[in-house]
């Protein structure tokens, strides 16, 4: 089933209606749809390079609007099933430090989603079932889903095609690498 999404998704970037198409999975991708938007992303670049940032700017708005529905998900979900059923196996205390430590990193959680392989649904969801400032959750989404999308437009616009293994294959290893080192750095800072 994933790969016959995955081939419609590929298929799709070609349709006039693209735009919207990847509005719609950036949208639904933050939330519950299992394949990102840079599979769709990535084909509509290269075929129109002048459109790149417009690509990116549908992108990064249509999944910060479907982050919100993921934080509603958690918001919601949690207070009508999760909690009850916590509480009557006894777990209500355990739950309440986990939101507390979630939402004490909870900018470097919706950051790292935002940006690296991480499924951003689940930061979503968890954003949301634990509370999390909305202003914040906005706000860190923006800059987390924008600089991934704008880079990965600003790469394709440059290199086109011959860069686009490297963003299939390590671009998300790369994010990877730069928030591990940038916390290493907050870290060292912190304690130095």
């Amino acid at each position: 089933m994933i790969r016959r999404l995955y081939e419609w998704m590929l298929r799709m970037a070609e349709h006039p209606q693209a735009l919207w198409v990847l509005a719609f999975v950036a949208f639904i991708e933050s939330s519950v749809f299992p394949i990102p938007p840079d599979v769709l992303m990535i084909p509509m670049i290269l075929a129109r390079p002048s459109r790149a940032w417009l690509i990116a700017g549908v992108a990064l708005a249509a999944s910060v609007l479907g982050g919100l529905l993921g934080y509603a998900i958690g918001a919601l979900a949690y207070e009508q099933i999760g909690q009850p059923v916590l509480a009557a196996l006894g777990k209500g205390d355990a739950i309440a430090e986990f939101n507390t430590r979630f939402n004490d990193l909870g900018f470097w959680a919706v950051l790292v989603a935002g940006v690296t392989p991480f499924p951003y649904k689940v930061i979503t969801i968890m954003s949301g079932w634990t509370g999390m400032s909305l202003g914040t959750f906005i706000l860190t989404s923006i800059l987390a889903r924008g600089l991934r999308f704008f880079l990965v437009a600003a790469l394709l616009w440059k290199f086109g095609a011959p860069i686009k293994e490297f963003i299939e294959r390590r671009l998300g290893l790369m994010f990877t690498l730069f928030v591990v080192l940038l916390a290493g750095g907050v870290y060292l800072l912190k304690f130095l």
